[in-house]
């Protein structure tokens, strides 16, 4: 079973929404866009260089397939990043495209839930899936991530669209590791880790 994993960029209060520029997601009006970027840094690009060089493939939402595929290719040949993006087997969930032209990309078609099941049961090492906010609640919902990578940056938005939305299924996690950057960003590590364990706290239960 290939592991699939889910990078995010989310906002201490949960927003996920257009962290890197003004233009990449306006829906409902969202007036933020672009947050994450003052917080960048070396420390933040090689270890987004390392995460993404571990990738076998990626799993992409429309929105940041277009983001994505408008401006990757444009990366010189020396960066590890550009480099391994543009090369690697590219999946695109999407219900309004018809195409993808992208190297190495394929469109997947019905069922995205099963699409990506099939696709986990498949050959391959890891999926990585960047951005893509709204396939990103139907994995969750259908409990098909193994393994949140979490960059939490220190601002509030205050609204836009939420990491952990409804639908979201309760699951158990586990803390793999965690750091943080010279600009107050905490990178998180979570493992899928069973169910959502339940208990009582107070001084009456000696849990105090």
């Amino acid at each position: 079973m290939r592991h699939l994993t889910v990078t995010t960029f989310v906002s201490l209060d949960g927003v996920m929404q257009a962290p890197g520029g003004a233009d990449e997601d306006r829906d409902g009006g969202f007036e933020h866009g672009g947050w994450a970027v003052p917080h960048f840094g070396q420390h933040l690009i090689g270890l987004m260089a390392t995460l993404t060089g571990r990738a076998d493939a990626l799993l992409l939402g429309r929105r940041t397939y277009d983001i994505f595929a408008a401006t990757w290719p444009l990366a010189g040949a020396d960066d590890p990043i550009g480099a391994k993006l543009n090369g690697m087997r590219k999946y695109v969930a999407s219900r309004t495209l018809d195409t993808v032209s992208w190297r190495n990309s394929t469109l997947l078609t019905g069922d995205v839930a099963e699409a990506v099941g099939e696709l986990k049961r498949g050959e391959g090492g890891e999926i990585q899936v960047h951005g893509s906010g709204g396939l990103v609640q139907t994995l969750v919902e259908h409990d098909l991530v193994d393994e949140f990578h979490l960059l939490v940056f220190p601002v509030l938005i205050g609204s836009g669209k939420r990491l952990f939305a409804a639908g979201t299924v309760p699951v158990g996690l586990s803390l793999v590791d965690t750091t943080a950057s010279a600009t107050g960003v905490v990178i998180s590590r979570y493992a899928r880790d069973g169910k959502v364990e339940y208990g009582a706290m107070g001084p009456e239960t000696g849990n105090w």
